[in-house]
């Protein structure tokens, strides 16, 4: 069977994309790779010729003449030679630097008109200087000082104990006359800043002591009255807890009931079939419609304006003169019973106090157990420490044979959260890794050559 010979496909090469699929640049691809592995090996050991590859050696070894044969002379030795950590600074090919010559990059002062320059020079002699000079000289002239009176390492001249203390500015000027503005302001004229220390700095995060005194009936050898107290206390929070427990299963899960597979899907189709045509055979009874029930709507009228005369605006006038004399003295007559109501005034004035020193007293109760409770620091929530205790049985009365209950190091930790210098937090044993989605950009894909069978 002859082979039959295919007509070549027309494409199209109009674009970078449509080049490169249609054009087959293998043959390029191999030349340019031998010859970049050429310029960085060299020319190949094949085409070398043997006075390349080989050389007569006649004169002698110096290197080998000067063995190092004490250990002095080998850290000599060692000493002299260059550092092999400078071998990542040498050339590793052969490939030639592309730029023979590299200019210097020019300073932004270097780059400026010669003209402008040589203005900015004239207007630096002559002592104007711009607002950013002023401040980098006065730095520069700072920071020179500072460094003058650094002192020095392992320089012990002064004696610290008769040199005499600096004296503060801030002492010098009398303040008992002058605010705060006026001090800080007459401060930065003398060049000196007062720093306004926060007021968060010297209040106290949290009211809870460090360490609590623990409950008399925790003892290893409580009493009997101390003893049963915890219990109780301890028995009061577990009742609350259930209470509470009870209270949301009633109120969430025991408010729906449960319906069967069959009666929940009627109801669906139920629902779902209101308002849809009833079947055939299903008649609808219709009322009978009476004509007395239709609504006449009244002929609307056509009203004439007319205009008003001049009897009928005087009289207007004068009744609304008359309403603001009516009220003006009805206000009178409100002042002058006012004067004979000052008792009850009194009164409702009195219980406004009151009630408003009864709400004053509230707030600074509700702030004073806010300031006992830890603040809000993270989204999670803090969970004080279950209580331990020992029932009765377990006491045995000297610290010998008592069993250790509780843990110190969580105690203190959940001390530490109590008195916000630790934010609550939730251990999390799995690290939640972003998804990543992964692909090859369609011009770094490379495409193997298929196995022709």
């Amino acid at each position: 069977m002859t082979d039959v010979i295919k007509k070549r496909k027309r494409v199209s090469k109009k674009t970078k994309k449509s080049w490169r699929k249609h054009v087959d640049t293998k043959d390029i691809d191999a030349f340019l790779e031998d010859s970049r592995l050429e310029e960085r090996l060299g020319t190949p050991f094949i085409k070398r010729t043997d006075s390349e590859l080989f050389s007569f050696d006649s004169t002698p070894d110096d290197d080998l003449k000067n063995v190092t044969s004490t250990k002095a002379a080998y850290r000599e030795a060692l000493r002299n030679a260059e550092p092999k950590c400078y071998a990542a600074l040498k050339p590793h090919t052969a490939v030639p630097d592309p730029i023979s010559k590299r200019n210097r990059v020019k300073t932004p002062e270097e780059r400026k008109n010669p003209i402008t320059r040589k203005f900015e020079q004239l207007r630096k002699d002559q002592g104007k200087l711009t607002l950013t000079e002023r401040l980098a000289a006065r730095n520069r002239k700072l920071a020179t000082l500072k460094r003058k009176n650094r002192p020095k390492r392992d320089d012990f001249k002064g004696d610290i104990w008769e040199d005499e203390p600096k004296k503060r500015v801030l002492d010098e000027i009398d303040t008992q006359w002058l605010t705060n503005d006026t001090v800080r302001h007459t401060l930065i004229v003398k060049g000196i800043s007062k720093r306004r220390i926060p007021l968060a700095v010297h209040k106290k995060q949290s009211q809870i002591p460090t360490i609590e005194v623990p409950h008399p009936g925790t003892s290893y050898n409580p009493s009997y009255e101390d003893h049963q107290t915890l219990l109780r206390e301890i028995a009061d929070k577990e009742l609350k807890l259930m209470k509470e427990e009870a209270h949301l299963e009633r109120v969430t899960t025991k408010m729906f009931k449960k319906v069967s597979p069959k009666e929940r899907d009627d109801n669906w189709l139920k629902d779902a079939s209101e308002g849809l045509p009833l079947p055939q055979n299903v008649e609808i009874k219709s009322e009978p419609e009476d004509d007395e029930d239709v609504d006449v709507k009244p002929v609307k009228l056509m009203v004439k304006k007319t205009m008003k005369t001049r009897v009928q605006r005087r009289k207007q006038k004068e009744q609304r003169k008359l309403a603001l004399e009516l009220k003006a003295k009805m206000v009178e007559k409100k002042k002058i019973g006012d004067i004979y109501k000052l008792k009850m005034i009194q009164k409702n004035i009195e219980g406004k106090e009151k009630k408003n020193e009864v709400l004053r007293g509230m707030r600074m109760k509700m702030e004073e157990r806010k300031a006992k409770e830890p603040k809000v620091l993270s989204k999670t929530k803090f969970e004080p420490a279950e209580e331990v205790f020992k029932l009765g049985p377990e006491l045995t009365g000297n610290l010998r044979g008592s069993e250790p209950i509780g843990n110190l190091l969580k105690d203190r930790f959940k001390s530490m959260q109590q008195r916000n210098i630790l934010a609550p937090a939730k251990l999390i044993l799995k690290r939640n890794k972003p998804k990543v989605k992964k692909f090859i950009k369609p011009d770094h894909k490379i495409t193997l050559p298929s196995k022709s069978k």
